[in-house]
């Protein structure tokens, strides 16, 4: 299992700022050991936001995206107390899910 998520989720005015840091090591599958065999793909491929357990964002990622990714978004009437959680799937089935609440 991955390491938690950092998850800081900030009100400003009627939306909040959410900004997420995946502990992750996205590997494409086109990189070498030093044996010189390749290393198996290993990436998050699907991410769920949710506002309150409402499902606000969903993406599609794939083996581009840099090692511990950071995303951030902004939140239409989140407030502060509301609860932000954040889903991860990864290619090889493991997946993680952190939860923050507004501040």
């Amino acid at each position: 299992m991955a390491d938690p998520m950092r998850i800081r989720a900030q009100s400003a005015g009627a939306n909040a700022t959410v900004r997420v840091l995946m502990s992750h090591e996205m590997e494409t599958g086109q990189r070498k050991d030093a044996a010189g065999k390749l290393i198996p793909a290993w990436h998050i491929t699907d991410i769920t936001v949710s506002h309150n357990g409402k499902p606000v964002m969903t993406a599609e990622w794939g083996p581009a995206v840099s090692k511990n990714p950071f995303m951030q978004l902004t939140v239409k009437g989140a407030k502060a107390g509301d609860k932000i959680s954040v889903n991860w799937k990864d290619n090889k089935g493991d997946s993680r899910t952190d939860e923050a609440t507004v501040s």
